[in-house]
């Protein structure tokens, strides 16, 4: 098995922007965002995750991968101790 590449970081990252709380909330990638998050969404819209090069909303299957994208966030994440 092989690790995450940085474009697999990037599409990952971006997917955990986008507003899970509503499917009629969207994301637009600005102008003045950096290259690689530029990147990160044309990839994920020829992947058919994202419904615009832009960001626009996620695809059904993008849904899905963003919320895997957050259970491995969580999981991942340091808990703060109890001590």
């Amino acid at each position: 098995m092989s690790s995450f590449d940085q474009d697999m970081l990037d599409e990952l990252n971006l997917l955990l922007k986008f507003p899970t709380d509503s499917l009629l909330q969207g994301l637009k990638i600005h102008h003045d965002a950096s290259q690689s998050m530029v990147n990160a969404a044309s990839r994920l819209y020829a992947k058919g995750l994202i419904t615009q090069p832009d960001g626009g909303y996620l695809t059904d299957l993008g849904i899905d991968l963003a919320d895997h994208a957050c259970h491995i966030q969580s999981a991942l994440c340091p808990r703060k101790s109890s001590h």
